[in-house]
């Protein structure tokens, strides 16, 4: 399995390599901003689709004015998040804002919908990338969901291999789509300006309405194409999100980066929303809007199949967003004891590899269940994304309030119109396409939020029942005459620590305490507790520098046997901590793999002290 692992992700990296795994200006930008940018290859339609159900080909008339309007909020969000950056550098974006001025029950809600964006954010993006190669070749149109499937796990595998070597395999084909639709709206333009580009004419068997029902459009009918058109800024809110994840400075390399996201999504989104409405596009069922307009332009040769790819690459690579950005929020939901532990465990590429198989899983779960349908899960995404688009702007409105500092008063009508602007489009989504299954997320977005809760209630339960505060500690001397050699494993000093280092003491006089040091803060806190705790029996530490305990275990084990003598043992004792039936969800079985590892020494004897933590009612 290690050969296996080595093979398909490369050969480990040690802690220090961690600053090379941080994200540059030129590769940071297409990590998170394919997602952003993708968007736009299916926001206009989602626009077209709200309104031509009653407009018919009257909604192209006014693909400008939603698109303007949305243009406007990104400008604000693009502010609003910028500052975001700047006070709040550990990343973590809406959940960390709220929690601070709107306190624990909001800052759960915003995780939850940053969640439930993420993992939406990948099964949309390749949803919609496999449309885009349908749209270019409809045989292939009975195999969408494998080619989703298959598309997620090579995205999957990618991200295993660690940020910086990902970075570069994403980062070219996301500039080489910026650079076609610049292409493609440049030349739009030009052809447009000079009097050669004409309306696409549909006929009959396209099935497309010829008229609405309303000669005009009223406002609630602009504010469902609004909310719809809002799926097109997704992924703004990934930069503020992950900014420990750039190089140092990293909140000045996460402001450039998304202040060159913002720039870039404004002229693609209103490029092709000029061309849309100047061809007076209108969503068909097995060719997109991009599709179209690119064949209008370039017609159906060799530019057009480019794009295509493009289009279909972006979109595929869109999913690498949540793959940034969820595994470092929940790393973060990790340390504040929000959801298991063991998501803030990096992997062998230094990457938080269980958040990404978390995001894999769930992903592949929805695509099979929507036949990666990207409009079928359209309605599940846009509600997520603009609730926590909404705590972040209100966070921020309320965190100016309380500083006023230079420029709070327009700073807060910003934030303030931007949470109101919204909030309003959140609600438009969850009224307007309830039945379409929206309403799962008004179920999703609790449970998420309850199992948060109950992560902390047991956590808070666990190190209240081992915690040494106030815990009258008093070292003893071993009262054993046996000299044969022991070791005590030491991972944390807590009750149950103590209570195995007593029993060493009570079974041998020849003791050695080792840790095996997988990051440095953790052995410099455990070295300050030791040294408190005034234990009598030295503390011997080794390095892990790939965070691999068992490696540089069965090392030290083979070495300490060559030195035993004819007729000795090692016995090597750590401590079991067993709890209640939810126990062993939110805590790792490092000790059954330590003796599964020992097992294969001879020589050795493996103790393990139990420690059982009382399910208090």
């Amino acid at each position: 399995m290690k050969k296996l692992k080595t093979l398909l992700l490369g050969r480990e990296l040690p802690n220090d390599r961690l600053s090379h795994e941080k994200l540059s200006r030129m590769w940071g930008l297409p990590i998170v901003a394919s997602d952003a940018v993708s968007s736009v290859a299916y926001a206009v339609e989602e626009i077209l689709l709200a309104m031509v159900p009653l407009l018919g080909l009257l909604a192209v008339r006014y693909v400008g004015m939603v698109s303007i309007s949305l243009i406007l909020l990104l400008v604000i969000l693009v502010f609003s998040y910028s500052q975001t950056i700047t006070h709040y550098p550990q990343g973590g974006g809406a959940y960390d804002v709220s929690k601070e001025n709107f306190g624990r029950g909001t800052s759960l809600a915003a995780a939850a919908c940053l969640i439930v964006g993420y993992i939406l954010t990948a099964a949309v993006s390749i949803a919609s990338s496999t449309a885009a190669v349908v749209a270019a070749f409809p045989a292939l149109a009975p195999y969408k969901v494998l080619i989703s499937i298959a598309c997620l796990l090579l995205i999957t595998l990618i991200n295993l291999r660690g940020a910086s070597e990902s970075s570069k395999i994403f980062g070219v084909p996301t500039y080489l789509f910026i650079a076609s639709m610049a292409i493609l709206i440049i030349a739009g333009l030009a052809r447009f300006f000079a009097g050669a580009l004409e309306p696409i004419h549909y006929s009959a068997q396209d099935g497309v309405a010829s008229s609405g029902t309303l000669s005009g459009i009223t406002l609630a009918l602009f504010l469902r194409a609004f909310a719809s058109g809002c799926s097109g800024l997704t992924g703004v809110e990934a930069v503020s999100n992950t900014v420990p994840n750039f190089r140092e400075p990293s909140v000045k390399t996460a402001k450039h980066v998304l202040y060159l996201l913002g720039g870039i999504v404004m002229f693609i989104f209103g490029g092709i929303s000029f061309l849309a409405g100047s061809l007076k596009v209108m969503p068909l069922h097995d060719a997109t809007v991009i599709s179209q307009i690119a064949e209008a332009v370039f017609g159906k040769g060799a530019i057009f199949y480019l794009l295509q790819f493009t289009t279909a690459l972006i979109l595929l690579l869109a999913a690498n967003t949540a793959y940034s950005g969820l595994p470092v929020l929940l790393a973060i939901l990790s340390h504040d004891n929000y959801v298991p532990k063991q998501f803030s465990h990096r992997g062998a590429k230094l990457g938080f590899s269980n958040g990404i198989i978390l995001i894999s899983v769930v992903s592949a779960l929805l695509l099979i269940a929507f036949k990666a349908d990207t409009h079928a899960l359209i309605p599940f995404y846009a509600v997520g994304v603009l609730v926590s688009f909404t705590i972040s702007q209100a966070g921020m409105f309320v965190k100016w309030l309380k500083i006023k500092t230079g420029g709070w008063r327009y700073k807060s009508l910003v934030n303030g119109f931007g949470a109101l602007v919204t909030f309003i489009g959140s609600i438009v989504v969850l009224v307007m396409k309830f039945t379409e299954g929206a309403w799962v997320i008004a179920v999703i977005i609790p449970l998420i939020m309850w199992f948060m809760s109950f992560t902390h209630k047991n956590y808070h339960r666990y190190s209240q029942a081992i915690s040494t505060e106030g815990y009258d500690y008093r070292p003893k001397e071993s009262g054993s005459e046996n000299r044969q050699p022991c070791i005590v494993l030491i991972h944390h000093m807590n009750k149950g620590t103590l209570k195995t280092i007593d029993y060493a003491m009570d079974i041998s006089s020849n003791i050695t305490a080792l840790h095996i040091s997988t990051t440095h803060l953790h052995t410099t806190h455990l070295e300050r507790q030791w040294k408190k705790l005034s234990v009598n029996i030295p503390l011997t530490v080794i390095p892990a520098p790939h965070r691999d305990v068992l490696q540089p275990l069965s090392d030290y084990i083979t070495a300490r046997q060559a030195e035993l003598l004819p007729g000795e043992t090692l016995t090597v004792v750590l401590t079991e901590y067993s709890g209640n039936r939810y126990y062993k969800l939110f805590h790792n079985r490092t000790p059954f793999y330590i003796e599964k590892l020992l097992s294969r020494h001879n020589s050795v004897v493996t103790v393990l002290v139990p420690f059982v933590i009382y399910d208090e009612k």
